[in-house]
């Protein structure tokens, strides 16, 4: 894209508002606008307290500004973007359930005490670059212009590069598990026989709808036609009069009548008598 702009509006919905939502939730973080412990995931606030926003705002923090916080949010501007745009190509309900579903697989994932953590937005991005891998097994990508490799193995090198960094490897192998349930109850499961169980639940589909963004094939939802209108009504002329059909039935002489015998008829117009009077 020759402009930022171009390119921002090139997004794909839900690619841009989780990425554009990490990025402002890391941007206040900078600006000391809240506490990040806030957000976090603690089962023992969401339970004895009830903060049950905790089970959803600790995914869209990926760590303060640092090159590991830029790395993942151009994960999903990468990887992410390209799964809207490829597999889930007016998917857009189909995707934002896998997220969905990532996400709950993590907090059930998250209740195991050695396997907790207080933000799993991490983990919910390597799940993201998991399914590309799935998806994208035989595409040719480049490690830092090193290395080239298939993208079927693109998850393991960058556990490799987390290992070489010294970053935490657990929120990576949190999200290679997330992603390969999704992958194997939506993919490897009905091909090899199984049924196909996994569908997108219809309050995703209301979600998306009522959302007004991107496209869903086949969905069992009509797009809200309201979305994104400030008013619908009727409507009228600046005279304040409102428009009358029978306005062009006035000029007909045959409209008049009582008995009209163009009723159920497709086509009315000026009636004529069989002399041309």
């Amino acid at each position: 894209m020759s402009t930022p702009s171009e390119y921002y509006q090139s997004l794909p919905p839900v690619s841009k508002f989780y990425g554009v939502t990490c990025l402002m939730t890391t941007a206040a973080l900078y600006l000391q606008l809240y506490d990040p412990w806030t957000i976090a995931l603690s089962y023992s606030l969401v339970i004895k307290k009830f903060q049950v926003w905790r089970l959803v705002t600790n995914f869209f923090f990926l760590g303060a500004f640092s090159f590991p916080f830029a790395f993942r949010l151009i994960i999903i501007a990468k990887y992410g973007v390209s799964l809207e745009k490829g597999p889930f190509d007016k998917r857009t309900a189909d995707y934002v359930w896998m997220l969905i579903f990532g996400a709950l697989s993590l907090l059930v994932i998250a209740a195991v005490p050695f396997l907790s953590s207080p933000f799993m937005g991490a983990s919910l991005v390597f799940m993201i670059v998991y399914v590309w891998s799935r998806e994208f097994p035989n595409a040719r990508i480049n490690i830092y212009g090193v290395v080239s490799l298939k993208g079927f193995y693109l998850p393991w090198a960058m556990l490799a590069l987390d290992l070489i960094f010294g970053d935490p490897l657990m929120p990576d192998i949190l999200g290679m598990v997330a992603g390969h349930i999704y992958y194997f109850l939506t993919v490897l499961y009905p091909l090899s026989g199984g049924k196909y169980i996994f569908k997108t639940p219809l309050w995703v589909h209301k979600l998306v709808a009522y959302w007004g963004k991107g496209t869903q094939i086949n969905s069992p939802v009509q797009r809200d036609p309201s979305a994104g209108v400030a008013f619908r009504g009727r409507s009228y002329r600046l005279n304040g009069a409102r428009t009358r059909p029978t306005d062009q039935d006035q000029t007909s002489p045959a409209a008049q009548q009582p008995n009209n015998q163009t009723d159920g008829v497709v086509f009315r117009g000026r009636s004529y008598r069989l002399d041309g009077n």
